[in-house]
């Protein structure tokens, strides 16, 4: 995967013409910033995040596009990532996509759930996603769908329904976002109110590892599980409430190889695991978590002669792919 440059924007009211809170020369420094640190070798792309990109006018699109291509030219990028959302998506803005060079498109979906939609005011329609999806297709993007747990009305029946029916567009990647409450939001106010709870941290991880594991067993990458830690959300008063933690992803990792490795226990007794050194951080878990579930009997030792993702229980070996399957199959015991 190409290493990103990523150059966050703000919609603003058209206040004194301006649309965004950035201009053509920020573009420029932020891009000359990260080359002078990126290996020169490496692949790279330039990711408008932050805002819904195909919603600025087309005009000042074009703007930021024309600004990337002298780095295009050169070889110093080799593509643009962007953002936007399913009902802004038109033909005319695909074709100038295109032109200038842009690869991947991913999509802020959240849900095809109507009643959730509804209360996160979201006015699209499933059949209006599934359009959109197959438009950017159709023009050779690569598709990305961004997906949240945990939105007003939510459930993970309605999340499973979501992402199975994503899973049969065939996207290329995922991003899995749970919900957080953040200050100055509709979802704050609601929250106050007494109108909507947010997942604990628990909650979130365990709907997204069901989510996860349907993703994976698809072949569908999932570039992301979690916002990423950023100075703001580190701000005591941005967010109010939510299963927000800067390793969100690591510790829906130990959660599959927990529950695949309980269900292993449980069915043959044995409590000794043979894995490569890569791949013992996810076994043992973040801080250790299995390992201390598990207790004293629960070993861990390496053997590199495994292929990545394999373990060695007893005289069986197991692939990745049974990992996830076996956490399928389990499902979850929780209430939701």
């Amino acid at each position: 995967m190409a290493v990103q440059i990523t150059v966050c924007f703000v919609i603003k009211k058209k206040l004194n013409g301006q649309e965004t809170d950035i201009q053509v020369e920020d573009i420029h420094r932020i891009v000359k910033e990260y080359l002078k640190t990126l290996p020169k070798k490496s692949e790279k792309e330039v990711a408008f995040f932050g805002g819904t990109f195909t919603g600025l006018s087309m005009e000042l699109q074009k703007k930021y596009l024309e600004a990337l291509q002298e780095y295009i030219e050169r070889g110093d990028i080799q593509g643009i990532r962007l953002s936007t959302r399913p009902d802004y998506i038109q033909k005319d803005i695909l074709e100038q996509l295109r032109k200038y060079g842009v690869k991947a498109i991913e999509l802020g979906i959240q849900s095809l759930d109507e009643e959730v939609l509804r209360r996160s005011d979201r006015f699209y329609t499933e059949k209006q996603v599934l359009s959109s999806i197959q438009q950017m297709q159709s023009y050779g993007f690569e598709v990305g769908i961004q997906i949240m747990v945990g939105l007003p009305g939510s459930s993970l029946e309605k999340e499973i329904k979501t992402i199975k029916t994503l899973i049969a567009c065939q996207p290329d990647t995922a991003r899995i976002y749970p919900t957080l409450v953040l200050e100055d939001t509709i979802l704050e106010k609601q929250y106050h109110q007494g109108e909507y709870q947010a997942l604990t941290l628990e909650e979130a991880v365990e709907r997204s590892r069901i989510l996860y594991a349907y993703l994976e067993q698809a072949g569908i990458r999932t570039i992301r599980l979690g916002l990423q830690a950023t100075e703001e959300l580190s701000k005591e008063k941005t967010m109010v409430a939510g299963p927000y933690h800067p390793a969100f992803r690591e510790l829906v990792e130990t959660e599959i190889a927990y529950v695949f490795l309980k269900d292993i226990f449980e069915k043959e007794g044995v409590q000794t695991i043979f894995c490569t050194e890569t791949e013992v951080s996810r076994i043992v878990g973040l801080k250790k978590k299995n390992k201390e579930r598990f207790g004293k009997d629960f070993q861990v030792k390496i053997q590199n002669n495994l292929s990545e993702g394999q373990v060695l229980i007893g005289n069986k070996v197991y692939s990745r792919e049974e990992r996830i399957r076996r956490n399928l199959d389990v499902g979850t015991s929780m209430d939701f």
